[in-house]
């Protein structure tokens, strides 16, 4: 197989991800104006978002142990930006409910399938990459939010959704035979006792959830946190996300350049402990100024965890089957899911400061749990099997 082309289909695979993902959240107050919700309702539809894509990220670790990941990434890839068009089109709530669900599935199988394949390619190439796949994820989070402002006021929802699906899914097909294959495991592994080691997968599952309840508290919550609290009007508000994104764009470069010289665990021992500061200066700034740096740091401080993280869970798999890692891909919603409501709740009770204060002992737990982002011997060789 060509790593280069089976590199690059994967690239893509994480772009279309974040473009579309990017296009969804920031067109959002688009979709509650179209159906009059309420904050409640809007929080209700598209909570529902992040639990659906959990469930569709254990069904694709399945069929990915059965038929491996690329007829999965093959078929749900070109879903997302499908789905993204139908909640665009929708007429009602229910159906706008309907195509939200389905593109939650489309989200958690993709994003499940395209992380196997990454660590396949990883673990082929033998040295690392995974994390250069989350920097264009992160990129593409940018262009499509830059893409989404540009595009208020030149299209509808619908036009906007569909010019998104028609380029996306093109280039899906265009390389998705690109894709590998099965999983590096030989029949012979396949039918023997080997099996998962699931604690140090759910450890780092639990890293990884800390993780994504920092990120979504800073994405939600990051420009409230410096209009209301710091009083630093809205235009000063809003550069707290964008150099969050930033600095967690320009970690996860550096990670793939770094890991080999220090390490997955000290990596992410120094990234969260970095964090867990970055979240106390936040909670303890006195001005925008200082909190903007410490949503900066925030990013950085966070990103060697996320790519790391499937790395590990894939090395405990002696079967290589992908399972391992789809299931800790589920801790990711989880975080999601609990992180800006737990920011939200602390806030209205004793204030944003106190909440963003709660995130410090959150991620210590990163660093504690560090030493489980060891990447156990894999002696497996490398061969795609026939599973029947």
């Amino acid at each position: 197989m060509d790593l280069r082309r089976a590199r690059l289909a994967v690239l893509i695979a994480f772009v279309v991800q974040g473009v579309c993902f990017a296009a969804l959240v920031t067109r959002i107050p688009s979709l509650q104006s179209k159906f009059e919700l309420s904050d409640g309702q809007l929080g209700l539809l598209v909570g529902l978002v992040p639990i659906v894509a959990g469930v569709g990220s254990v069904v694709a670790g399945a069929v990915s142990q059965k038929r491996g990941s690329r007829p999965v990434l093959r078929v749900m890839g070109p879903l997302v930006p499908l789905s993204l068009v139908l909640v665009g089109l929708a007429p009602t709530v229910p159906l706008l409910l309907m195509a939200l669900l389905l593109l939650g599935a489309g989200l958690g199988a993709v994003d499940a399938s395209m992380n196997i394949q990454g660590v396949r390619i990883q673990d082929d190439l033998g040295h690392s990459v995974v994390a250069s796949f989350y920097a264009a994820f992160s990129l593409a989070g940018l262009v499509g939010a830059i893409l989404a402002s540009i595009a208020t006021d030149l299209m509808s929802l619908p036009a906007f959704f569909a010019a998104i699906a028609a380029v996306s899914v093109a280039a899906q097909l265009a390389v998705g035979r690109f894709l590998l294959p099965g999983h590096p495991t030989p029949a012979s592994v396949v039918n023997s006792d080997a099996r998962i080691i699931w604690r140090p997968v759910m450890l780092v599952g639990i890293a990884l959830m800390c993780v994504y309840i920092a990120d979504s508290g800073a994405s939600n919550w990051s420009a409230v946190y410096l209009n209301d609290a710091l009083g630093s009007g809205e235009k000063v508000a809003a550069l707290a996300y964008g150099g969050y994104a930033l600095m967690t764009m320009v970690g996860r470069i550096l990670v793939d350049r770094t890991v080999g010289r220090f390490g997955p665990v000290r990596l992410v021992l120094m990234g969260g402990l970095l964090a867990a500061g970055a979240a106390a200066l936040i909670a303890l700034a006195p001005n925008a100024t200082v909190a903007l740096i410490g949503f900066a740091i925030l990013g950085f401080g966070i990103c060697p965890a996320i790519p790391l993280a499937f790395t590990a869970a894939a090395s405990h798999d002696p079967t290589s089957s992908g399972v391992a890692v789809a299931r800790v891909n589920v801790f990711n919603y989880v975080g999601f899911v609990v992180g800006a409501p737990l920011i939200g709740g602390i806030a209205q009770g004793v204030g944003l400061r106190w909440a963003f204060a709660a995130l410090v002992p959150v991620l210590l737990v990163v660093p504690l749990l560090a030493r489980f982002f060891r990447v156990a011997p894999h002696p497996i060789p490398d061969v795609v099997p026939t599973v029947n």
